[in-house]
């Protein structure tokens, strides 16, 4: 679990709809050289149950969970879907999913338990703590007039590490005072049930398999006039997410890749399609474990441009790994 940030006293004083106002506005200014923007305005794009998956999901899913989520087509969405969770189910030979079943579960009782706030339970300081890591050992409860700060207090303790909680108002408002949360993850409880034990061994799969296949993209126009647009499509994708098979002394692998560019009324303008060849020594592919293999791809509009310009353009990619069989799909907006 990342460490929750500490504002300082000028950071609380600015509104969180200025906030929201800078950075929508940030957004809309360095759109296509900023990720986190263009990610923020897909997740805005979202249908109501997409948007509700990626946000009831907010504890547990990683940051490039979220990213690949986000860029898939909305028809490889249920399957993401289906995957995540079978990837953190504890004992797949079974019909439920128990660490599915444990996380709502523990959404439900920090609803109950959690109520005084003005917020839905789970979305509260001791809700999160809650969910993530079970029931406390022991609860201690501070009234007011108990802290010599005349602050309402809770500490909970998980064997003997205390996580604090502050009511600085004493009108139920409590907030996570225990930043550092690591020695939690280290310990090994056995009240923390399936949920914790799922979600670590869910966390090393996923960083020891690269179970989602994923690479990064972007478009830049290098030509708009009135009858013609020119643009290119960079692709990169990481040598070590790849599955080569053994040639010789090599290391060899194919990337199948196949873009279409379709219209407001899903019809393709433009198509392309391509099989790229990789291939590399075995102590080569040790000295770019850190380094994309990257492609470069031209395309030219020149028909019907003023029709185009009416609606949505989306650009579609596809691109398979021959060698593991793995492939990976998104699909951005594209405007002329």
């Amino acid at each position: 679990m990342s460490r929750s940030l500490i504002l300082n006293k000028r950071a609380k004083a600015i509104s969180l709809s200025f906030i929201h106002f800078l950075f929508l506005f940030t957004c809309s200014s360095i759109l296509f050289f900023s990720n986190s923007c263009r990610l923020y305005k897909l997740e805005k794009e979202l249908n109501p149950a997409n948007a509700e998956f990626l946000f009831e999901v907010k504890y547990i899913i990683t940051k490039k969970e979220r990213k690949i989520f986000l860029e898939l087509p909305d028809s490889e969405r249920e399957k993401f879907k289906e995957e995540f969770w079978k990837r953190r189910d504890p004992d797949p030979d079974t019909e439920e999913n128990e660490f599915k079943m444990e996380y709502f579960n523990r959404i439900e009782k920090a609803n109950e338990f959690f109520i005084s706030e003005g917020k839905p339970g789970w979305l509260t300081d001791r809700g999160r703590i809650y969910i993530l890591f079970g029931p406390p050992t022991e609860r201690i409860t501070n009234p007011l007039g108990a802290d010599p700060f005349r602050r309402c207090r809770e500490i909970w303790y998980y064997r003997t590490f205390p996580v604090v909680f502050t009511d600085s108002t004493c009108t139920g408002n409590y907030r996570l005072v225990t930043y550092d949360l690591t020695p939690l993850r280290d310990l090994n409880q056995m009240y923390m049930h399936e949920l914790n034990r799922a979600q670590a061994e869910a966390k090393k799969t996923f960083e020891r398999e690269e179970g989602f296949f994923d690479f990064d993209w972007r478009v830049k126009k290098t030509v708009v006039e009135t009858g013609r647009v020119e643009a290119m499509i960079f692709i990169e994708i990481p040598y070590a997410a790849l599955w080569y098979k053994a040639e010789d002394d090599r290391l060899e692998t194919t990337l199948d890749l196949h873009l279409e560019l379709k219209d407001f009324e899903n019809k393709v303008i433009w198509e392309y399609e391509e099989a790229f060849e990789i291939a590399m020594k075995e102590y080569e592919l040790k000295e770019r474990q850190k380094e994309k293999h990257k492609i470069e791809i031209p395309f030219i509009l020149e028909e019907n441009l003023d029709r185009l310009r009416q609606g949505k353009i989306l650009l579609y990619a596809v691109l398979k790994n021959r060698t593991g069989g793995k492939e990976s799909q998104k699909v951005m907006e594209f405007t002329l």
